[in-house]
């Protein structure tokens, strides 16, 4: 498949008070267009940010250290060009965040803030063509015409994530990125969020998406690969049910015990919680990251960290994979 983003030796880190503290650390991914690109992980480790830098929404205290930034054939330097053209932001790339109410301006009704989202870049457009085009986005998603005319603070928690979906997908971007999307949403929600980006997807109305989340099996039915993150880096890679079924790092198997899978094979497992916390990044240990945390660690985790075994397909950092063919 057709390579739409790629990110090589991305690093980035919140500078506050002369303290460095790096959150995304040396990761390597690609999307392909068409694709959706699934990240997971822990809370704080890392994948939120790196959410950001991708959107290139980065802003001091967070500093993109050093990283390659391929984007539909252009290359961006992200260290060097902390501002990029905002005509890149929202068509090129855009940000589908977690945060429903503070995405939305609470003093503008939703016609407003997607006429001016649109104007923004298409300039030329009318308030009847913009309505019209956030209607049909609307009632693809289950959401009355009424909400129009609403003010944010009048929606619903669920009915305020789906409108900021609607509103990230205006501009058709190339690449979407979802932090998140559908943690505040109930079932049907999140269904009715999920068929909305595949149909887009179908559609080529958008080309690629990055689906964010800590819930595997979320990931297992809605992505095509998944990466896997942990203290600021990529640990793991693959095709998603492979990940959720055969994962090969200790942390992803650590990551699918402690949920509940409703899959037969699986559900039967007792739900475990990961021993431990994270490491603090300000003074992240030796060797493998995960290792003051592994059940199966050895003296060479602790001193060496491990590089990715495997091919950029099917990869896992992690020495007990050392020899093991791709």
């Amino acid at each position: 498949m057709e390579t739409l983003l790629s990110v090589k030796n991305l690093c980035a880190a919140y500078v506050q008070g002369g303290q460095r503290v790096r959150v995304v650390d040396g990761v390597s991914l690609e999307l392909r267009r068409g694709e959706v690109l699934g990240i997971a992980g822990e809370s704080g480790c890392g994948k939120s940010t790196l959410a950001q830098v991708l959107a290139l929404l980065a802003r001091p205290p967070l500093w993109v250290e050093q990283g390659e930034f391929w984007l539909d054939g252009t290359i961006y330097h992200l260290a060097q060009e902390h501002r990029l053209s905002r005509e890149l932001r929202g068509c090129k790339v855009a940000m589908l965040p977690q945060g429903a109410l503070n995405a939305l301006n609470p003093t503008a009704r939703i016609r407003e803030i997607a006429l001016e989202v649109i104007r923004a870049h298409q300039p030329k457009t009318t308030p009847q063509e913009a309505y019209a085009r956030t209607q049909e986005r609307l009632e693809r998603l289950g959401l009355p015409v009424r909400v129009l005319k609403a003010y944010p603070h009048q929606l619903s928690g669920g009915m305020r994530q789906r409108v900021v979906t609607v509103i990230s997908t205006l501009l058709n971007p190339k690449v979407l990125i979802a932090d998140e999307p559908t943690s505040a949403l109930d079932v049907s929600s999140q269904k009715a969020v999920v068929k909305l980006l595949r149909e887009l997807l179908e559609q080529r109305v958008i080309e690629g998406v990055i689906f964010i989340a800590h819930d595997l099996p979320l990931l297992r039915n809605v992505a095509d690969r998944i990466a896997i993150m942990y203290a600021g880096k990529v640990v793991e890679l693959g095709p998603s049910r492979e990940m959720v079924e055969a994962s090969r790092h200790p942390y992803t198997k650590a990551l699918v015990e402690a949920v509940l899978v409703p899959e037969p094979y699986i559900r039967q497992r007792r739900v475990e919680g990961i021993e431990g916390t994270p490491p603090d990044l300000r003074a992240p240990p030796p060797g493998c990251r995960f290792a003051p945390r592994c059940r199966y660690a050895w003296a060479r985790c602790r001193e060496l960290e491990p590089p990715p075994f495997g091919d950029k397909e099917r990869f896992a950092a992690c020495w007990l994979l050392e020899g093991m063919s791709a």
